[in-house]
Protein backbone atom coordinates (compact mmCIF):
# COMPACT_ATOMS: atom_id res chain seq x y z
CA UNK A 1 0.00 0.00 0.00
CA UNK A 2 1.45 3.20 -0.80
CA UNK A 3 2.14 5.57 2.20
CA UNK A 4 -0.14 8.16 0.74
CA UNK A 5 -3.18 6.20 0.42
CA UNK A 6 -3.74 5.44 3.72
CA UNK A 7 -5.71 8.20 6.38
CA UNK A 8 -3.75 10.18 8.29
CA UNK A 9 -4.60 12.87 10.64
CA UNK A 10 -5.26 16.04 9.10
CA UNK A 11 -2.53 18.02 10.24
CA UNK A 12 0.08 15.66 8.63
CA UNK A 13 1.77 17.43 4.78
CA UNK A 14 1.91 14.26 2.76
CA UNK A 15 4.01 16.06 0.61
CA UNK A 16 7.52 15.75 3.33
CA UNK A 17 8.13 12.19 3.70
CA UNK A 18 9.97 13.19 7.09
CA UNK A 19 6.55 14.59 8.36
CA UNK A 20 4.61 11.21 7.39
CA UNK A 21 7.28 9.43 9.00
CA UNK A 22 7.37 10.71 12.30
CA UNK A 23 3.51 11.25 12.22
CA UNK A 24 3.65 7.18 11.68
CA UNK A 25 6.28 5.87 13.48
CA UNK A 26 6.85 8.47 16.82
CA UNK A 27 3.96 10.88 17.09
CA UNK A 28 1.73 9.70 19.80
CA UNK A 29 3.98 6.67 20.66
CA UNK A 30 4.45 6.12 24.35
CA UNK A 31 7.60 7.23 26.06
CA UNK A 32 9.44 5.70 28.52
CA UNK A 33 12.93 6.80 27.75
CA UNK A 34 14.13 9.59 29.57
CA UNK A 35 16.96 10.30 26.79
CA UNK A 36 13.99 10.75 24.38
CA UNK A 37 11.47 12.74 26.96
CA UNK A 38 14.93 15.14 27.22
CA UNK A 39 15.35 15.20 23.48
CA UNK A 40 11.52 16.26 22.57
CA UNK A 41 11.71 18.65 25.77
CA UNK A 42 14.65 20.33 23.61
CA UNK A 43 13.02 20.21 20.08
CA UNK A 44 9.52 21.17 21.71
CA UNK A 45 11.28 24.16 23.27
CA UNK A 46 13.27 25.26 19.81
CA UNK A 47 9.94 25.01 18.38
CA UNK A 48 8.26 28.09 20.64
CA UNK A 49 6.90 30.27 17.90
CA UNK A 50 7.49 28.19 14.77
CA UNK A 51 6.49 25.52 13.09
CA UNK A 52 7.10 21.91 14.54
CA UNK A 53 8.25 20.89 10.94
CA UNK A 54 11.14 23.76 10.84
CA UNK A 55 12.53 22.02 13.91
CA UNK A 56 12.06 18.48 12.28
CA UNK A 57 14.04 19.18 9.75
CA UNK A 58 16.59 20.48 11.75
CA UNK A 59 16.82 17.20 14.32
CA UNK A 60 20.05 15.27 13.35
CA UNK A 61 21.70 19.08 13.63
CA UNK A 62 20.19 19.38 16.98
CA UNK A 63 21.67 15.71 17.87
CA UNK A 64 25.02 16.73 16.89
CA UNK A 65 24.67 20.07 18.64
CA UNK A 66 23.26 18.96 21.82
CA UNK A 67 25.65 16.03 22.52
CA UNK A 68 23.22 13.54 21.23
CA UNK A 69 20.67 14.81 24.00
CA UNK A 70 22.59 13.63 27.17
CA UNK A 71 21.24 15.58 29.76
CA UNK A 72 24.02 15.50 31.59
CA UNK A 73 26.45 17.00 29.22
CA UNK A 74 24.00 19.64 28.19
CA UNK A 75 23.56 20.93 32.11
CA UNK A 76 27.35 21.38 31.96
CA UNK A 77 27.48 23.45 28.80
CA UNK A 78 29.61 26.76 29.15
CA UNK A 79 28.77 30.54 27.55
CA UNK A 80 31.64 29.17 25.19
CA UNK A 81 29.40 26.80 24.17
CA UNK A 82 26.40 28.71 24.09
CA UNK A 83 28.44 31.32 22.06
CA UNK A 84 29.58 28.43 19.76
CA UNK A 85 25.60 27.02 19.20
CA UNK A 86 25.20 30.74 18.32
CA UNK A 87 27.12 29.89 15.03
CA UNK A 88 25.58 27.07 14.03
CA UNK A 89 23.37 26.97 10.61
CA UNK A 90 21.66 24.08 11.47
CA UNK A 91 19.58 24.44 14.77
CA UNK A 92 17.69 27.85 15.55
CA UNK A 93 20.06 30.25 16.73
CA UNK A 94 18.39 31.95 19.56
CA UNK A 95 20.08 32.59 22.47
CA UNK A 96 17.18 32.25 25.06
CA UNK A 97 16.20 28.79 23.84
CA UNK A 98 20.04 27.37 23.98
CA UNK A 99 20.09 28.69 27.50
CA UNK A 100 16.81 27.04 27.91
CA UNK A 101 18.04 24.25 27.01
CA UNK A 102 20.85 23.78 29.19
CA UNK A 103 18.73 25.28 32.53
CA UNK A 104 15.65 22.81 32.02
CA UNK A 105 18.53 19.79 31.57
CA UNK A 106 19.63 20.87 35.11
CA UNK A 107 16.02 20.66 36.03
CA UNK A 108 15.60 17.41 34.36
CA UNK A 109 18.14 16.29 36.54
CA UNK A 110 17.42 17.40 39.84
CA UNK A 111 13.60 15.74 38.77
CA UNK A 112 14.73 12.61 37.67
CA UNK A 113 16.65 12.36 41.15
CA UNK A 114 13.12 13.18 43.10
CA UNK A 115 11.52 10.73 41.03
CA UNK A 116 13.95 8.25 40.18
CA UNK A 117 13.35 9.03 36.03
CA UNK A 118 11.54 12.23 34.50
CA UNK A 119 9.39 9.49 33.15
CA UNK A 120 8.26 8.71 36.18
CA UNK A 121 7.51 12.10 37.36
CA UNK A 122 5.27 13.03 34.05
CA UNK A 123 3.61 9.91 33.73
CA UNK A 124 2.42 9.99 36.93
CA UNK A 125 0.08 13.00 36.23
CA UNK A 126 -2.12 10.56 33.56
CA UNK A 127 -1.81 7.69 36.41
CA UNK A 128 0.58 5.75 33.97
CA UNK A 129 -2.18 5.57 30.94
CA UNK A 130 -2.39 7.58 27.92
CA UNK A 131 -5.49 9.41 27.34
CA UNK A 132 -7.01 9.02 24.78
CA UNK A 133 -8.94 12.02 22.45
CA UNK A 134 -10.48 11.19 19.15
CA UNK A 135 -10.38 14.49 17.22
CA UNK A 136 -12.37 14.21 13.95
CA UNK A 137 -11.11 17.20 12.21
CA UNK A 138 -8.41 19.66 12.13
CA UNK A 139 -10.59 22.27 14.91
CA UNK A 140 -11.01 19.21 17.14
CA UNK A 141 -6.97 19.81 18.30
CA UNK A 142 -6.30 21.46 21.68
CA UNK A 143 -3.22 23.61 21.80
CA UNK A 144 -3.35 23.27 25.28
CA UNK A 145 -5.29 21.48 28.10
CA UNK A 146 -6.08 21.60 32.10
CA UNK A 147 -3.03 18.89 31.90
CA UNK A 148 -0.55 20.75 30.30
CA UNK A 149 -1.75 24.03 32.79
CA UNK A 150 -0.96 22.28 35.57
CA UNK A 151 2.43 20.18 34.19
CA UNK A 152 4.03 23.71 32.67
CA UNK A 153 2.96 25.31 35.74
CA UNK A 154 4.66 22.86 37.82
CA UNK A 155 7.65 22.69 35.52
CA UNK A 156 8.07 26.27 35.27
CA UNK A 157 8.20 26.75 39.07
CA UNK A 158 10.70 24.57 39.56
CA UNK A 159 12.68 25.93 36.49
CA UNK A 160 11.96 24.96 33.55
CA UNK A 161 12.01 27.98 30.69
CA UNK A 162 10.29 28.15 27.12
CA UNK A 163 7.69 25.20 28.14
CA UNK A 164 4.78 26.83 28.12
CA UNK A 165 1.42 25.08 27.85
CA UNK A 166 0.79 25.28 24.61
CA UNK A 167 4.65 23.61 24.20
CA UNK A 168 3.69 21.03 26.95
CA UNK A 169 0.36 20.14 25.28
CA UNK A 170 2.39 19.29 22.20
CA UNK A 171 5.50 17.47 24.60
CA UNK A 172 2.19 15.41 25.62
CA UNK A 173 1.17 14.48 22.79
CA UNK A 174 4.75 13.52 20.91
CA UNK A 175 5.41 11.08 24.15
CA UNK A 176 2.26 9.31 23.94
CA UNK A 177 0.87 10.64 27.43
CA UNK A 178 -1.99 12.39 25.24
CA UNK A 179 -3.27 10.29 22.03
CA UNK A 180 -4.46 12.77 19.29
CA UNK A 181 -3.99 10.59 16.20
CA UNK A 182 -7.90 11.26 14.73
CA UNK A 183 -10.61 9.12 14.34
CA UNK A 184 -9.97 8.27 11.03
CA UNK A 185 -6.56 8.21 10.93
CA UNK A 186 -4.97 4.45 10.67
CA UNK A 187 -3.19 5.00 13.84
CA UNK A 188 -6.08 5.76 15.96
CA UNK A 189 -6.78 1.81 16.39
CA UNK A 190 -3.13 0.97 16.08
CA UNK A 191 -1.75 -1.05 18.99
CA UNK A 192 0.28 2.35 19.79
CA UNK A 193 -3.01 3.91 21.14
CA UNK A 194 -2.97 0.88 24.03
CA UNK A 195 -6.98 0.51 23.17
Amino acid sequence: MMPNSICRCPWVDLTKPDYVKYHDEEWGVPVYDDVKMFEFIVLESAQAGLSWYTILKRREQYRAAFAQFDVEQVAQFSQQKVEALLQDEGIIRHRGKINAAITNAQVFMRIQQEFGSFSEYLWRYVDHQPIVNAPQCKEDYLANSELSDRISRDLKKRGFKFFGSTICYAHLQACGLIIDHSLDCFKYNSDFTQR
